[in-house]
């Protein structure tokens, strides 16, 4: 059974909701999944996952959140996570969604597969929901 860990960080609501349709979707897979805030989260929810999803809104047109998401992050960087897979998921309101490519060079270097990432501006669309389906899959597989 593969090890799934999403770990986001959310305070609208959006990547949350996001992160449970991506949950779910790699649970009826039959994936074992870690679904946590960024707060309650662990270095170890990574190391132990086969494949990890990460969501964050943009702060800014280049940055996730700064605060709690970032630093996590940055904690990864020189860790055993060569070729684990990994998607990416964001949101973004009035500013320009140019963070993710940011984001997505950052957790290559850091030797993540990226498999997938989903932008959204705002609020999920039914077919923006659809797409997290599928990314929930691809992690679960």
């Amino acid at each position: 059974m593969k090890k799934v860990s999403i770990i986001y960080w959310s305070c609208g609501g959006n990547i949350e909701i996001l992160a449970n349709v991506m949950a779910d979707s790699a649970e009826n897979l039959g994936a074992e999944v870690t679904l946590k805030h960024v707060t309650d989260a662990t270095v170890e929810d990574v190391l132990e996952a086969d494949s990890v999803a990460f969501g964050s809104p943009a702060m800014d047109e280049n940055n996730i959140e700064q605060q709690e998401m970032q630093p996590f992050l940055e904690k990864l960087k020189d860790l055993p996570i060569k070729n684990k897979n990994c998607v990416l998921f964001g949101t973004h309101g009035w500013i320009e969604d140019t963070f993710m490519k940011f984001w997505a060079h950052t957790m290559k270097s850091y030797g993540l597969n990226l498999i997938g990432e989903l932008i959204v501006k705002e609020s999920p669309t039914k077919e923006q929901l659809k797409q997290a389906k599928f990314l929930g899959e691809k992690l679960a597989k």
